[in-house]
């Protein structure tokens, strides 16, 4: 089964690296989070786009 999530792994990673960059006070590792997280969403979006232009969309398929 693929999954629609290709940049989930990124996006959990980056949060987890923000939260603890906001509790330690490292200003540093809380913008290493965000960058993650934004490139997690990022592979999402890239993904979607290559799906619709591929027709590998899910809507309409069994």
């Amino acid at each position: 089964m693929v999954s629609n999530q290709h940049g989930l792994k990124d996006q959990v990673a980056g949060k987890f690296k923000e939260v603890k960059g906001k509790i330690t006070g490292d200003r540093q590792e809380e913008a290493a989070g965000k960058t993650q997280k934004v490139l997690g969403k990022a592979k999402d979006k890239v993904q979607d786009l290559k799906d619709s232009l591929t027709g590998n969309d899910k809507e309409g398929t069994q």
